[in-house]
């Protein structure tokens, strides 16, 4: 089968993750419908050919807009801040190409919903970038839950903590501006917990939030005695409900010292637990009621057998995989779905899903009430 031509708009953190991604599709596990890397596009042009030498890309451009209706492009690939989300892809779709989009899907629901209706009215392929749904662990977690090992879920505890923000000296960025990233750690990392709550529980049906702003303004680089105002949250904390009676509190921050990328949920049900820490992104500790009394307690299951989800494409076990792994697996089973013309998952519904529940969250941090996601 032909190969899927791939633009990438954007090439910073994110740009160089989906990059290596692609690379090591082909290498590893022989997609139908490899990524042909094609053209990488950027606002500078000395950036973008850095960046085209540095990733692999045969071409580099910077009209975005030029770029999605060449007639080689198969796949757009959206690394942009996020109030550029909405603009790129439904041009992308509208211009008959697949679409893959990073998170959260855009700033607000209204422009999500617009981005959904463009792909779906195109009858593109769409996904959105959650890639800690294909860490290996994870993958058990969802695997242990379906088959009931762990009973009904009772409790879901999402965390994800970060510390790149906590020095009040830190300067300004367009994370830090609302009208760029449309919020702070709600929609950078708490939107990734939201998500695996989706994934490994259910549908969250209302919710109750508070946002905090630690830090009100910060200096500006290369500007001396200039501040600019923060605009978006520094923290955020939820309690949240499932449709199936489960109950849960999700909580992001980008401000707590010594935790770097603590992203970790726990999962309670009636016949036993699961827990999950991306810092040991290998592992998944595990407790099931019905071990005998004297071996009871969690038990740590590293999760790099062959029989393990994706691990066979890898290496021998015990041989550990990291967080850049979890972006391949991604792209993976994103061109294994356009090679079988359906759409994979998460996509651009999830993403709408996800953005309702953001926007639930921010109005009940303003009602000081208990709000319905809708």
């Amino acid at each position: 089968m032909a190969p899927i031509n791939v633009a990438l708009i954007g090439y910073a953190f994110m740009g160089r993750a989906h990059s290596n991604a692609y690379r090591q599709t082909s290498a590893f596990f022989s997609p139908r419908r490899p990524a042909r890397m094609k053209v990488i596009c950027g606002r500078t042009a000395t950036e973008v050919e850095r960046a085209r030498q540095t990733l692999g890309w045969e071409e580099g451009a910077t009209d975005w807009r030029e770029v999605v209706r060449r007639k080689d492009i198969d796949l757009v690939d959206v690394c942009t801040p996020g109030d550029s989300h909405a603009e790129i892809a439904i041009a992308a779709a509208r211009a008959g190409k697949h679409v893959f989009c990073e998170k959260p899907l855009a700033n607000s629901l209204k422009d999500a919903e617009r981005m959904l209706a463009a792909v779906e009215k195109a009858g593109v392929a769409h996904m959105i970038c959650h890639n800690y749904r294909r860490a290996p662990a994870v993958m058990l977690a969802r695997q242990l839950i379906s088959e009931g090992a762990i009973g009904e879920i009772r409790h879901y505890r999402g965390t994800y903590l970060q510390d790149w923000m906590s020095d009040p000296a830190a300067p300004f960025n367009w994370r830090l501006d609302r009208n760029k990233a449309g919020s702070g750690a709600l929609g950078d990392i708490a939107s990734h917990s939201i998500d695996l709550a989706r994934f490994l529980v259910g549908e969250i049906t209302e919710v109750s939030a508070d946002l905090t702003t630690f830090v009100k303004t910060r200096p500006v680089a290369g500007k001396p005695r200039t501040r600019a105002d923060v605009t978006v949250d520094d923290a955020a904390m939820a309690l949240v409900h499932f449709a199936n009676g489960a109950t849960g509190t999700i909580e992001a921050t980008r401000m707590a010292n010594g935790r770097k990328n603590y992203n970790r949920f726990e999962i309670n049900g009636r016949l036993g637990s699961v827990v999950f820490n991306l810092e040991r992104m290998n592992e998944l500790e595990v407790y099931f009621d019905n071990d005998p009394p004297h071996l009871r307690g969690f038990r740590t299951i590293m999760v790099t057998e062959q029989s393990h989800p994706f691990i066979g494409h890898w290496w021998p076990p015990g041989h550990v995989i990291g967080y850049e792994h979890t972006f391949v697996h991604t792209v993976y089973d994103l061109l294994e779905a356009i090679a079988d013309g359906k759409t994979p998952s998460p996509n651009f519904s999830d993403g709408v899903e996800n953005q309702r529940i953001l926007t639930a969250m921010e109005r009940a941090a303003k009602s000081r009430r208990w709000e319905v996601v809708r």
